[in-house]
């Protein structure tokens, strides 16, 4: 079955908002709750309004099936290069495995190079080995050693 990649919609949040919870990390911090939480409400809004920012979905046959977040973001180093920075990947677990992450991740990365960008980043928990193998494959390398501080 074709796999159509899209912009998010706001009626899509509770397929992306189950997609984020449905791991370890994710049932931890995510609020699956309907109706949706104030705060995605919010950040949809947020994400949606800024061009440099694109909430994807994967959708087969009517049902969403992936999600992913693309960042554009401009810089002076590297003369001037924009970046894209891939966040929030996922895929339903219902069908893992069979090749829709990787075709995300192509779609992700054509379109950051019809947006002019001339990298393309990603992070990964640590404790996700099987995302980390999976980016591998892709040609990702782990070049950068990452830091976060909660605030």
């Amino acid at each position: 079955m074709p796999i159509i990649f899209r912009r998010a919609a706001e009626a899509d949040l509770p397929a992306i908002i189950a997609m984020l919870a449905d791991d370890d990390l994710g049932r931890q911090r995510e609020d699956t709750s309907v109706p949706v939480a104030d705060c995605y409400q919010e950040a949809f809004t947020a994400i949606d309004q800024d061009g440099n920012q694109l909430l994807a979905v994967a959708e087969r046959e009517g049902e969403i099936v992936g999600t992913l977040q693309l960042t554009f973001l401009p810089g002076l180093s590297h003369q001037g290069l924009w970046r894209g920075q891939i966040e929030s990947v996922r895929v339903s677990s219902k069908i893992r495995g069979g090749g829709v992450g990787r075709q995300m991740l192509d779609w992700a990365i054509a379109t950051c190079k019809a947006r002019g960008c001339r990298i393309v980043q990603l992070t990964s928990d640590k404790s996700r080995t099987d995302a980390i193998r999976f980016y591998e494959s892709l040609g990702f390398t782990a070049s950068h050693e990452g830091f976060k501080l909660k605030l």
